[in-house]
């Protein structure tokens, strides 16, 4: 009787499938015969490249843009206000890129004074491309032409950096650092410190810049993302310019917008 059971629960193991993993792990038994799969019903023929991505949907070559708006804002501090604006747009694929973008105020009673610049935009490192344009100051004087060249990218801890020489007329010089990152609060809520520094050799009292580090902006603003294309946000500012003969510091509460298409 034993003998049986003992017959019986050998038989069982074999047929178990760690028995069966066991044979196939055996190097001796010979390789299971290859078995093709069936030919395709309906063979596609060959395409061109634009007829295939369109086809597919999958044209990593093809040409993109977007216009963002970062800040359009009024800046209230001691009883007088101005508005901002910072806005950038590009078009272009994965490594070469059409890149403009403008920042500037515009005070109560005065007409509106900042710069636009216009890139060309080529990705040199994963994180990391060349720029390499022309800006315009306008506003508060005659206008004023520089020519750029700077790099644009990502560093470590997701801080967006900008950072961009200018040479002008009569060997002028001046150089712009912008460095911000988002601090996700909630899947809605941003906060996102911002710092921007700005130099000249030259100072130019029409324009408020003076020689050597001419300003510094910092600011801290929270924002509410409705949609990922728009959020509204508050925040407070501290800047630090030229003023009436001497450099002047200030702390400024901000109300505004942030949108991009």
């Amino acid at each position: 009787m034993r003998r049986r059971i003992g017959s019986l629960c050998a038989g069982l193991l074999t047929l178990a499938p760690w028995g069966v993993l066991a044979a196939d792990s055996d190097p001796t038994a010979p390789a299971p015969a290859h078995v093709a799969p069936a030919a395709p019903a309906n063979a596609m023929p060959d395409l061109p490249y634009a007829q295939m991505a369109a086809m597919m949907d999958m044209d990593d070559a093809s040409a993109l843009g977007r216009v963002r708006v970062d800040q359009l804002e009024w800046r209230e501090a001691g009883g007088a206000g101005a508005a901002d604006w910072a806005a950038e747009a590009w078009y272009g694929g994965d490594y070469n890129k059409l890149w403009a973008r403008s920042e500037g105020d515009w005070p109560g009673g005065d007409g509106a004074r900042g710069r636009a610049e216009l890139l060309w935009d080529r990705i040199a490192t994963r994180w990391w491309s060349l720029q390499g344009g022309a800006r315009y100051d306008f506003g508060g004087g005659p206008g004023k032409g520089w020519a750029a060249l700077g790099v644009q990218g990502l560093a470590p801890y997701w801080i967006e950096i900008e950072a961009t020489a200018y040479v002008g007329s009569a060997g002028a010089l001046a150089a712009r650092f912008k460095a911000e990152t988002d601090l996700r609060l909630t899947q809605r809520l941003v906060l996102q410190p911002e710092v921007e520094l700005n130099a000249y050799t030259r100072p130019d009292p029409a324009r408020q810049q003076a020689a050597g580090l001419s300003d510094v902006d910092a600011g801290l603003r929270l924002r509410y993302e409705i949609r990922r294309e728009f959020a509204p946000y508050l925040g407070l500012a501290w800047t630090h310019g030229p003023g009436d003969g001497a450099p002047a510091d200030q702390w400024q509460w901000l109300l505004g917008v942030r949108a991009w298409y």
